[in-house]
Formats: C-alpha cells, structure tokens, sequence
C-alpha cells in the first residue's frame, strides 16, 4: 500500500476511533453524578460517626471533576472501538503468526485489567476506612474532592495493572527475553513482591483482604509460569528436530 494510502487508513480509524470517544465522554458526562455518587459513599459512612466530607477547593473544582470523571468514563466506554481501529490498522503489517499472537495476548490483557480494577474498586472504600481511621473522632476529615478522586483512580489502575502483569510475562518469553527457567529460579522473590503489593494496595486491618488480591496474583503468575514452561520446551524440542539432520551429516 502506497504512503499516501496508509495515511488515509490512518486518518479514517482516527476519525472513527474519535467519534466512539465523543459518545463515551457523552455517556461519561450524563453518568458522572451516578459515578461520583458511588465514590461518595465511603466518606458518607464515615460521617455518620464524624464529620467528613468532600469539598471542592476553587470555583470550577465540581465542573472540572465532572469533566474528568466523563473523559476517563468516555475512554473506557469507547475502548472496544478504538482498540479494535488500532488492530485493524496493525493487522495488514503482520504476518497470521503474529496477527493470532497480537489478538490473543490483547484480549488476555484487556480481560485481567478488568478483573484487577474490579478489585481495586471493590477494596478502595475499606482502604477509606482505615486510612481516615487513623484521626481522631474529634477531628474533621475534609477531603478535596480531585484528590480524593485521584486517589481511587490511582488504587483501581494500579490493581488492574498488577493483573495484567502474568500476560506482559508470557509475551516476554514469546519473544525469548525471559526464558522460564529464569521465572522458576526468581519464584521467591516473585513471591515477596506479590505480597508487598496486596499488602500496600489493601492496608486493611486483616490479612483476609491481603489474600483476596495475593491469591488470584499468584494463581496468574502461576498459570504465566506454566505456560512459559510449555512454549520453552516445545522449542527446545523444535530446535533439536531442527539440529538432527545437521549432525547426521558426514564431517
């Protein structure tokens, strides 16, 4: 395909991909009361047993929250659209190896994100909690409202990434950069890693918290580990079919 060719492909997926955007931050701006409603409700539980709210600290704060509440509503809404514009685009350039590849590991991707941040949103109102326990019942907890916002934000992307690690792992090996030989002998400190992470992402006054994020983390990276060991021997099985008839050959 000539250049100018690719440039009108590439202007055509933009202007589709922008579109679906512009719905979503639609769709984002009438559901962000709902939204905001929601992310309300731990400070609300903990005002029945202090005084705590959220304030907005100049005039445009509550316009400028909604707004952004919309715009990251508007890109998850509009994801499936813009993520499958970026594939088709990429798609011609590759070959059916790694087209299959590139679909597969995506779709994993996209789908552990989604469960992580489900997680993430799930704990965040018992981090609340505990983290504004820390003041006295004679003290006001008077959150900002961008930051507060950001905080949950923070909490729900960091989880959904920490998820969507095992899948970055096994593309690693795919293209030989971490062989799995090198994962068995790092599991421990594999290990550690994953618990000191539950354990920042879930400072709840239990450890059951803890083991609801570490147990499914460890399980991904346990099936990652799994599954780098399958493709490392079936290649090393290729590779020796392969190297057969060169030492059959007389010297």
């Amino acid at each position: 395909m000539p250049l100018a060719d690719h440039l009108r492909e590439a202007r055509t997926r933009a202007f589709r991909a922008a579109a679906a955007l512009i719905v979503g931050l639609i769709v984002g701006y009438l559901l962000s009361d709902l939204i905001l409603e929601v992310l309300r409700a731990p400070i609300e539980a903990l005002a029945a047993s202090r005084d705590a709210s959220l304030n907005y600290d100049s005039i445009t704060g509550a316009f400028d929250l909604k707004l952004r509440i919309a715009l990251l509503t508007g890109i998850v809404v509009s994801s499936p659209v813009w993520l499958f514009e970026i594939l088709r685009y990429l798609s011609p350039g590759l070959t059916r190896r790694e087209r299959r590849l590139t679909l597969g590991y995506t779709f994993a991707a996209v789908g552990l994100f989604a469960v992580g941040a489900a997680f993430g949103f799930a704990l965040f109102p018992h981090m609340v909690a505990l983290l504004t326990g820390f003041a006295s019942a004679q003290d006001s907890t008077i959150l900002a409202a961008s930051t507060y916002v950001d905080f949950v934000l923070k909490t729900v992307v960091a989880t959904g990434l920490a998820f969507m690690l095992p899948v970055l792992v096994v593309l690693l090996n795919a293209l030989r950069v971490i062989s799995a030989a090198t994962l068995r002998r790092s599991w421990r400190l594999i290990t550690v890693a994953i618990v000191l992470f539950s354990a920042m992402v879930t400072p709840a006054a239990d450890v059951l918290s803890m083991f609801l994020v570490a147990l499914p983390m460890a399980a991904l990276f346990g099936a990652a580990m799994l599954i780098t060991h399958l493709h490392d021997r079936r290649l090393a099985r290729r590779l020796a079919v392969a190297a057969e008839p060169a030492a059959s050959l007389p010297a």
